[in-house]
């Protein structure tokens, strides 16, 4: 599969609307894996545990992550985004970045329900993460577009030899 320019990853990744889900390592050592809210701001993934999320408390004993950020429609873009997640802000300090927390609000629900809800849940401390996408590993793909090579759906490491397009990539 093609991999993302990096002007169509920053567009897809300021697309509003978009999920993001967050894998995080338990103390027991189980994945955990939970949909959030994030925003794209200067070259980095910003996202807000609550203080009483269970995700929060394994990213402060661990902070490994894998962000994975898909669509479902065409052309499907993915990113699988791996690093250690930067704790930007614990939590007591929401008055500092309060605007970002509004500004997440509002690429997922229209702008005067995005204050309601930053109003409603402003007493629910929350902190605030990143992963810089330049120090972080990024893989990233699409669905070729027309005028693209169709062989190209797959990595060749997936074709099987003697296949169609295992034989059209060499494989």
């Amino acid at each position: 599969m093609p991999k993302l320019r990096d002007e169509e990853r920053d567009e897809f990744l300021t697309k509003p609307g978009v999920l993001m889900r967050i894998a995080c390592v338990r103390d027991n050592g189980s994945p955990l894996v939970t949909p959030i809210w994030f925003i794209f701001h200067d070259g980095a993934i910003y996202f807000t545990p609550r203080e009483r999320s269970e995700w929060f408390a394994c990213l402060k004993s661990d902070p490994r992550v894998c962000l994975c950020i898909d669509e479902d429609a065409l052309p499907y873009r993915k990113l699988v985004i791996e690093d250690k997640a930067e704790l930007v802000h614990d939590v007591g300090h929401d008055d500092v970045w309060r605007d970002l927390y509004r500004q997440i609000a509002m690429r997922y629900v229209p702008t005067n329900e995005a204050e309601a809800y930053v109003n409603n849940t402003i007493d629910q401390p929350r902190a605030l993460y990143r992963v810089a996408l330049r120090s972080a590993s990024v893989k990233s793909w699409r669905m070729p577009i027309p005028g693209e090579d169709q062989t190209g759906i797959w990595h060749s490491r997936y074709y099987a030899k003697g296949s169609k397009y295992g034989d059209a990539t060499g494989v």
